[in-house]
């Protein structure tokens, strides 16, 4: 069975259609009016393993902070619907990349309780025409909607654009760890019964 799920939302800030394939082979088609989004999603993309299609309309005269945020929250419904009954799934991934002097971790756990940590700091307020912190934004969204405990840290670097690339990297690396289906694992990994 296909892990795959689509996702629209219309608000009036912003109107976005997504597509996730868990199962994927790391390609993307991203139109978000927000460049520096969707070369992010096109890391996540690529480094997931995953195959993502996100067409997404938003008042970008005021700032990018409504389709940032949104895209967040509709991946995070699409990776959730996607991952159905999470039979067999090995639930925990843990990715450290370097991207030349940054090193970014991200450790996560499909756990149906949503937490998210961010433990580091990014050196500049704006990559380009990127608003820096709305990179938090993304990540908590993302966390709440897909129903995970993440966990962010940025062990050390000095270019912003490193830092949130390796960030972003990680998360796709950690969530492919997670979602990997272990033949040895029989129902769902916890002791509960249930995730």
């Amino acid at each position: 069975m296909a892990r795959a799920a689509s996702i629209d939302r219309k608000t009036n800030e912003t109107n976005i259609s997504l597509s996730l394939s868990i199962d994927g082979e790391g390609k993307s088609e991203l139109k978000t009016d927000v460049p520096f989004m969707d070369h992010m999603l096109d890391l996540f993309t690529k480094h997931g393993q995953f195959d993502l299609t996100v067409n997404a309309d938003g008042d970008i005269e005021i700032d990018d902070h409504h389709t940032t945020e949104d895209i967040g929250i509709c991946l995070g419904q699409a990776f959730k619907d996607a991952l159905g009954d999470k039979k067999g799934i090995k639930r925990y991934g843990n990715a450290f990349v370097p991207m030349d002097e940054a090193l970014a971790q991200v450790v996560v756990d499909l756990s149906n309780r949503p937490h998210f940590e961010f433990k580091g700091e990014l050196p500049s307020s704006r990559v380009g025409t990127f608003d820096t912190e709305l990179v938090d934004e993304f990540l908590w969204k993302f966390a709440l909607e897909a129903r995970i405990n993440l966990h962010v840290i940025i062990h050390y670097g000095r270019n912003t654009h490193h830092i949130i690339e390796a960030i972003f990297k990680a998360l796709g690396r950690a969530l492919d760890e997670a979602s990997t289906v272990d033949p040895r694992i029989k129902g769902v990994p916890s002791t509960k019964g249930m995730l």
